[in-house]
């Protein structure tokens, strides 16, 4: 154990390009200081654009962005998150509404969290994404209204948060758990790791 705490203390500082809590505290519980710097772009989902296009569009943007105010050789950590009920981008609600909307179109069935990462380090990049499934068992008008009233999933994609009150909902998640809160811990690890050494 005291091993472990001597490599984690020796990582380097990140520069996260998000303002997302999720991403920064799943970064600093695997050992890395991280300063947050947004990377901040139009959202927006183009007309007829697909979900890998949306999402390399995106980040591609935000890293842009935080390369820009970011300390030369700082290692950037950029990404983006959309949940896909079928083959529509389920983004964050507009309000409490379309939350409910969300959450009743995905009740019962099984969908798709796909974050696209990238990291940089000088003119290095490594960019990938990594898809979940995510299966929600059938959930009551009652069980939304109650949900929606926690006010957790009205900054997420699809309306919810995995890592909160909406555990309950969910059946079962075929791959990245830390894919479906918002990073793809493992992956974004060995990314940094190679631009690091």
């Amino acid at each position: 154990m005291c091993y472990l705490v001597l490599v984690l203390s020796n990582r380097s500082k990140l520069v996260l390009g998000s303002a997302s809590p999720r991403r920064r505290e799943l970064l600093e519980r695997a050992g890395y200081s991280v300063d947050v710097a947004p990377g901040d772009v139009d959202e927006e989902v183009r007309a007829g654009e697909r979900a890998h296009e949306y999402l390399a569009r995106i980040v591609d943007a935000k890293l842009a962005a935080v390369r820009q105010r970011a300390p030369l050789n700082a290692v950037l950590v950029v990404a983006d998150t959309s949940v896909l009920r079928e083959d529509e981008i389920l983004g964050k609600p507009r309000d409490l509404d379309h939350a409910a909307t969300m959450l009743r179109s995905l009740a019962g069935r099984t969908h798709l969290v796909v974050t696209r990462f990238a990291v940089a380090r000088g003119e290095r990049v490594i960019a990938s994404s990594v898809s979940t499934e995510v299966e929600f068992r059938a959930i009551g008008n009652d069980e939304v209204s109650a949900y929606l009233a926690t006010g957790e999933g009205v900054d997420k994609a699809g309306g919810y948060a995995i890592q909160g009150v909406a555990a309950m909902f969910v059946r079962r998640v075929v791959g990245s758990y830390t894919n479906v809160v918002g990073l793809p811990l493992c992956e974004v690890v060995e990314a940094v790791r190679a631009l690091d050494g």
